[in-house]
């Protein structure tokens, strides 16, 4: 195993890091939907392999999701947006769908979990580009239901490596919660969703085979130490641009720079 990482990889880890961050305080958008088609550039770069390639960029994702997702609680709870009690009754759901998401990734093939995922970011991008809201048309269920959404959340989050906001703050509006709550309810819930889904990508990912030196499962360690670094600095920014830039605009183009990075992502890893 060699003792120092790529140098040139770990730099074009803390660009992307710093170009996520910007893109999430401007946007509020997930870390997976741009960190994991190019960190699958990254990692060919660095030759690891196609039957790992896309697990080891689902787990740094996720993992880089956490902090973020902790600042963003921490901030949301200080302006008094979170329902902790809907939290506290959906997290037992989430724990359940990320464990069960990082078990079916591990035993899916790439392709099929390269189509997933595909699919689902197509489907945020499209989102996007014509600006689709949920309309308010029903209340919150019951602890029974909201277990099962958190499940199904935590499910697709884990298996896309996003920390939920995609799928938890339409599903609140429509139960009626007014778009401020949402968002720090769905905020406050992204930290249990990126912490269950990390550990369920380091522990399913301990005896693959073939890793790349100085992975933790499928987690890649200096690839996450670089992206968490760079965009903790960048983050900030972003967020003050959000009300200089016109943020109608670039969300159009990241939701285009979404689906040619989703589409290179599939041919390369189709055509491998």
């Amino acid at each position: 195993m060699d003792f120092f990482p790529d140098i040139p990889f770990v730099l074009s880890c803390i660009a992307l890091g710093a170009v996520a961050g910007v893109f999430a305080g401007m946007l509020g958008i997930g870390g997976g939907t741009l960190l994991v088609p190019i960190l699958v550039i990254l990692f060919e770069r660095i030759e690891v392999t196609q039957d790992h390639i896309l697990h080891l960029a689902l787990g740094t994702s996720m993992a880089a999701i956490v902090v973020s997702a902790a600042i963003s609680l921490r901030t949301h709870h200080a302006h008094g947006a979170v329902d902790w009690a809907t939290v506290r009754v959906m997290t037992v759901g989430v724990l359940m769908g990320t464990a069960l998401g990082t078990f079916v990734a591990r035993m899916v093939s790439t392709h099929a979990l390269s189509l997933f995922f595909a699919v689902f970011v197509s489907y945020i991008a499209v989102n996007m580009l014509v600006g689709v809201k949920p309309k308010p048309s029903r209340q919150l269920p019951g602890r029974g239901g909201l277990v099962l959404a958190g499940s199904g959340i935590g499910l697709v989050s884990a298996l896309v490596a996003v920390g939920g906001g995609a799928m938890t703050v339409p599903f609140l509006t429509w139960c009626n919660r007014d778009m401020r709550q949402a968002i720090g309810t769905s905020a406050a819930l992204g930290l249990p969703i990126a912490l269950g889904g990390s550990a369920g990508y380091i522990l399913n990912g301990l005896h693959a085979d073939n890793l790349p030196a100085h992975s933790l499962g499928y987690i890649h360690l200096p690839a996450l130490a670089a992206i968490v670094a760079a965009s903790l600095f960048t983050t900030p920014m972003g967020a003050r641009a959000a009300h200089r830039l016109p943020v109608a605009v670039l969300k159009r183009v990241f939701s285009v720079l979404l689906l040619v990075l989703v589409t290179r992502m599939l041919w390369k890893l189709w055509a491998a």
